[in-house]
């Protein structure tokens, strides 16, 4: 687990098989980068399930909000953490104490969230862990979004290519 590099390949599949979203940590403030990222997430076909326990019970960009994963009512594929390292743990526990139940896959922890001790647990107990990576900004560079701006393409250039 000492490795934070990730196959394009491998994130691509989870990305792609990762229906249903878990977001732990994710706020009401539109300006803040866990409503935005779920906000395009939900653009791109994904349901996000908010889970925030101070907002349990209200709404956000029209999903209910649950204050553990344990409430969710639902399955999910992945569980994206936007909590700080220390916080990840805990969330990864709770999620290894869910998988089977819930059908989790994934932990996927946001970019400067990183947790070696809690992402060995979860590998462990057989779940694909990615940490220090947003999947808005994944799926963005993977699906061929990002492109047009020389991102990913293997130009470095501030003219825009010509078809």
């Amino acid at each position: 687990m000492s490795t934070l590099f990730y196959d394009d390949h491998w994130l691509y599949q989870i990305l792609k098989e990762s229906r249903t979203i878990a977001m732990v940590g994710a706020s009401a403030k539109w300006n803040r980068p866990s409503n935005f990222a779920m906000k395009y997430l939900q653009g791109k076909g994904y349901r996000i399930i908010p889970v925030n326990p101070g907002l349990a019970g209200q709404e956000i960009l029209g999903e209910t909000v649950y204050a553990s994963l344990t409430d969710i009512p639902v399955p999910f594929q992945m569980v994206d953490i936007f909590r700080n390292s220390e916080a990840a743990g805990a969330v990864c526990d709770e999620a290894i104490s869910l998988k089977e139940q819930k059908n989790i896959e994934t932990i996927w922890m946001q970019l400067g969230v990183i947790n070696q001790e809690a992402g060995k647990r979860a590998q462990e107990a057989g779940f694909k862990v990615v940490m220090d990576r947003c999947p808005k900004i994944e799926y963005g560079r993977l699906f061929g979004e990002l492109s047009w701006a020389g991102i990913n393409s293997g130009i470095i250039t501030s003219k825009r290519l010509t078809r």
